[in-house]
This record gives structure tokens, sequence and C-alpha cells, in this order.
């Protein structure tokens, strides 16, 4: 694929994408606020800076996209640039990084993929708030 933007044009674009307060992610956050679910935001010194965090739990939440986070990259990779190939590559090693170092760390951590949100983001909730209270009991359990 090549890009068919000039630089000046490519930067713009690129500008405009958010990297936080997504659409998928304002829906999870909206859901999981209605069932009661308390949680910070992008919070800083954890490893990534994931979308919703449960610290009573030890949950974090990466609402993720499709194509920038690589959901099934192998299958379309070599449909992509050079460029983009690399960064989608660089995004994926950085998020298991991520994930590895929050594991090691006592956090669960869920991955919410963008597609998901858009066919059942109740159900994606429902992974969420399991998650939580099933952590939650079991801090409340170990402080017993």
């Amino acid at each position: 694929m090549v890009d068919n933007l000039t630089p000046k044009q490519r930067s713009y674009t690129m500008s405009r994408i958010r990297s936080k307060d997504t659409t998928p992610e304002l829906k999870i956050r909206r859901l999981s606020h209605a069932r009661g679910l308390r949680f910070r935001k992008h919070k800083d010194g954890l490893a990534g800076r994931p979308d919703l965090v449960f610290s009573s739990a030890r949950v974090a939440v990466f609402v993720d996209g499709d194509f920038w986070h690589g959901w099934r990259f192998p299958q379309w990779k070599d449909k992509l640039g050079k460029y983009w190939r690399q960064k989608i590559e660089g995004n994926r090693r950085r998020d298991q990084r991520n994930f590895k170092k929050l594991r090691r760390e006592g956090w669960l951590v869920l991955r919410i993929w963008e597609h998901e949100v858009k066919k059942n983001a109740e159900a994606c909730v429902d992974r969420i708030e399991a998650a939580v209270r099933a952590r939650a009991s079991e801090s409340a359990r170990d402080r017993q």
C-alpha cells in the first residue's frame, strides 16, 4: 500500500487521530460507570497508562483500536507499506512489554478490542465487571 498523501497532508491527518477518549473507550466507560464500577482514567505511573484502572481490584483495562494495535495483524500486514508495518509492529511490541510489566506487578490486564465494543459493548463490560468483582472479593478475603 503506497501512501498517496504528501508529508504535510499525512501530518495533518495523523494529528486528528486521538489516543485518548476514543468512541469505543467512551462507550465502555459510560456503561461501566452505569453499573456502579468506579475507576481512574489513564493513570500515571502504570505501564501503558491503561484506559480504565480499578486500583483496589488491581485490574487494568485497555480499549484498543483494531488497526493501531494490530488485531489479527499477521493476516493483513503484507498489505501495508514498510512504514505502517513497522509502526504497528512497534505498537504490538510496546503493548506486550506493558502487559508483562503490569502482570509482574500483580495487575490483571484486560484488553478490549474496538470490534468487540462495536459488536457487543455490554458483553465487554460483563468481562470487566466479572474481573473487578472477583478480584475485589479475593482482596477482601486476603485482608481477613
